[in-house]
């Protein structure tokens, strides 16, 4: 089923990919992000690195929505540095919205999916089964969204279908900010964005009691996987 889902990171990447694959399915989107998306859809502006905040989003959204099918939680940061070269707040910033703005939205979803029995879908990535140097923050936000995702899954057999999913490099502005020696090359394989999505619409359409538990989408010769 889609439905309504909510997409964080909606406004652009993988996340506005989403937007537009759920609602060619007849689904509708529900955005939180810092700024607004493309597309004209439901939104509410938030930080969601500020975890109390985005709890209040989405109940902002579901409250509007009236009830809900999904969430994604495409939202994601990195600023690539040195452990020694990176603020303190930049690297407790990039974690904050990986991870712990992963877990407060869903957290904040979990009764209306419940009563739904709706889908969750994490998103995690290849640098959460593997890690790179430069990357700490990034490297240990992913990680902990693969356990997060893990962990849930098992809490919520039953009640709401979990799933894992773990992208590869994309062409999005994901990379447009970085110092060039964090930039992909102008022939690096990277995956278009909206045949991530079309995996991601996979997930949500699993029927109550079928769960798509972990996906791996990448370019067929990504170089972060295996």
């Amino acid at each position: 089923m889609t439905g309504s889902v909510i997409v964080t990171g909606g406004a652009s990447g993988l996340g506005a990919a989403i937007v537009s694959a759920v609602r060619e399915a007849g689904g509708t989107p529900y955005v939180l992000d810092l700024k607004p998306p493309a597309e004209d859809v439901p939104y509410v502006a938030v930080d969601l690195s500020d975890t109390r905040a985005a709890e209040r989003a989405t109940e902002q959204l579901i409250e509007q929505a009236g009830t809900i099918t999904g969430v994604v939680t495409a939202a994601g940061m990195d600023i690539p540095a040195p452990l020694s070269g990176i603020s303190g707040a930049d690297w407790e910033r990039i974690v904050a919205i990986n991870l712990f703005g992963t877990a407060a939205v869903v957290r904040a979803a979990l009764p209306a999916l419940k009563r739904s029995h709706g889908s969750i879908v994490t998103v995690a990535s290849t640098l959460g089964i593997k890690a790179v140097g430069d990357a700490t923050a990034y490297c240990a936000s992913k990680f902990g969204v693969v356990g997060f995702t893990r962990a849930l899954a098992a809490e919520l057999s039953g009640e709401v279908n979990v799933t894992l999913l773990i992208p590869g490099g994309m062409k999005t502005a994901f990379f447009d900010t970085r110092d060039d020696k964090y930039k992909p090359g102008p022939d690096a394989p990277l995956n278009d964005p909206a045949n991530t999505a079309r995996a991601v619409m996979f997930a949500l359409s699993q029927p109550p009691g079928c769960s798509v538990r972990e996906m791996i989408v990448c370019s067929e010769v990504e170089s972060s996987y295996p």
